[in-house]
């Protein structure tokens, strides 16, 4: 079978036309592909930046989030990917990533563990290592900020439970979520974040601060241990 001719996109349709399409479709009548070729601004000697940007989205299998965790020099290994392209799509994807975080300026109000995490997954689900959070709430049950507590490696992170809790004491916080990520993409709590977790409740009860919930996140979504009952 023979391949398929090749056709630069200035050949195509200009409904066709990825920048083109977006002037008369609107930005949400593109693929994932062709926001991408958008951002390239160009392919390479027979591929077009429709084709690169497909075989890019194809090597994370179609998943922004993991294309988020590519480096410039990652990304630079792909054939036509110069620096300057490189560096395109990073920023872009940053920039996505801080709208998601902006959000946090209207104090999103936690009814259940799914608020909870749409407050904090933008900062965590894209990381290559382990970080432990807290979000702190109000009596109205706002989210008003969110403290990274400590950084590890990819298997691991130790949080000290007394600095949780100086640091929602200092900010009279009303109540705390605890969240940490897991790099791996497991949802499954370990026995070392069970007894955290109950560490922390513990600790809590005693200081009349309640721990609402402990979130496990990672790019497949979240564990809550309010939700499982291990609260």
């Amino acid at each position: 079978m023979s391949n398929p001719v090749y056709r630069a996109i200035t050949a195509w349709a200009e409904e066709d036309r990825p920048r083109e399409k977006l002037l008369l479709k609107g930005k949400s009548a593109l693929s994932d592909a062709e926001l991408l070729a958008i951002l390239l601004g160009s392919g390479t000697v027979g591929v077009s930046a429709v084709s690169l940007a497909q075989e890019i989205l194809s090597s994370v299998d179609n998943n922004l989030h993991e294309l988020g965790k590519r480096s410039v020099s990652e990304l630079k290994r792909f054939k036509g990917m110069g620096e300057a392209k490189a560096i395109t799509i990073t920023a872009a994807l940053e920039i996505g990533r801080r709208r998601q975080i902006s959000d946090l300026r209207e104090r999103p109000r936690v009814t259940g563990s799914r608020d909870a995490f749409n407050a904090i997954a933008p900062l965590l689900t894209d990381l290559h290592h382990e970080e432990f959070w807290v979000l702190l709430l109000n009596k109205a049950n706002e989210v008003f900020s969110r403290e990274r507590l400590s950084t590890g490696g990819m298997s691991g992170t130790v949080v000290d439970v007394k600095m949780l809790f100086k640091v929602a004491l200092d900010a009279r916080a009303a109540a705390v979520i605890a969240i940490h990520n897991h790099p791996s993409g497991s949802l499954q709590p370990s026995q070392a974040d069970i007894d955290l977790t109950s560490r922390l409740r513990k600790a809590g009860e005693l200081l009349d601060l309640a721990l609402l919930d402990h979130l496990i996140v990672s790019e497949r979504g979240y564990y809550s241990f309010a939700d499982e009952g291990m609260l």
